[in-house]
């Protein structure tokens, strides 16, 4: 998969399945507002707008709809953000290496097939948007690019007739709400913290509160060195003043 370079989007190949893009306006980063140009058709999970399963060619615009810390509702527009072409669920993937570029990855398909949409990294952020598929397809990209997937098993509308707007219709609440697991290669099922990366020890350390230790001694001593070096001070500075007269 390859993605092209537009006046907002600059382009640099990463490996066969990534793709790799400027930020747009800073003034987005709540929304996390990117545009991207895709050179070829690209698969995408989620609620789709009827007809829109597989995005063509053509530029397109990423915003989160909503955020929460576990999970991510993701929309993909239109280049004009006239229309919605799709609701995703996402799952926050840790990454190790920050970059001053969006990243975005796909999976690797047969040729001729489009490619299927995996990740989208923001720039400037540990966080990604590792991107949930139904069950049945999961299971089958698994087995088609030998790499776990995760999966709803819950019966989420992949078509709707009309675009979802708001964080709060009912599809985008059951997208907040359903379980997601991870699929293996093999079929197997498990937990998504085996597949997606939580951050390492010693990023968790950094953002921990401080811990506040308990005063173990008494203050007294200390206090009754103050007032001798107060005793001090003032014998000196009378026989300093005896001098002087």
């Amino acid at each position: 998969m390859s993605v092209l370079r537009t006046v907002t989007t600059s382009v640099f190949c990463l490996a066969l399945t990534s793709a790799v893009f400027s930020p747009a306006a800073k003034a987005d980063e709540w929304n996390r507002k990117t545009v991207m140009t895709f050179s070829g058709p690209v698969e995408i999970p989620g609620v789709h707008l009827k007809g829109w399963g597989i995005l063509p060619a053509g530029t397109y615009v990423f915003k989160i709809l909503d955020s929460q810390s576990d999970r991510h509702i993701v929309q993909i527009f239109n280049k004009d953000e006239t229309q919605v072409f799709a609701t995703i669920l996402a799952i926050p993937n840790y990454r190790l290496k920050v970059t001053d570029k969006t990243v975005v990855t796909f999976r690797e398909r047969p040729a001729g097939e489009p490619e299927a949409l995996r990740a989208w990294f923001y720039p400037g952020r540990n966080y990604g948007e590792e991107f949930v598929y139904p069950k049945a397809r999961a299971l089958e990209l698994a087995k088609e690019t030998n790499t776990p997937v995760l999966f709803t098993a819950a019966d989420v509308p992949l078509e709707v007739a009309e675009p979802i707007q708001k964080a709060d219709e009912p599809v985008v609440v059951q997208l907040k709400q359903v379980p997601v697991m991870a699929v293996q290669p093999t079929g197997e099922e498990v937990e998504v913290a085996q597949v997606v990366a939580a951050p390492p020890a010693e990023v968790a350390e950094v953002t921990a509160p401080a811990t506040v230790l308990p005063a173990t001694s008494s203050t007294l001593p200390l206090i009754a060195l103050l007032g001798l070096l107060a005793l001090g001070g003032a014998f000196v500075l009378r026989s300093a003043q005896k001098r002087v007269q």
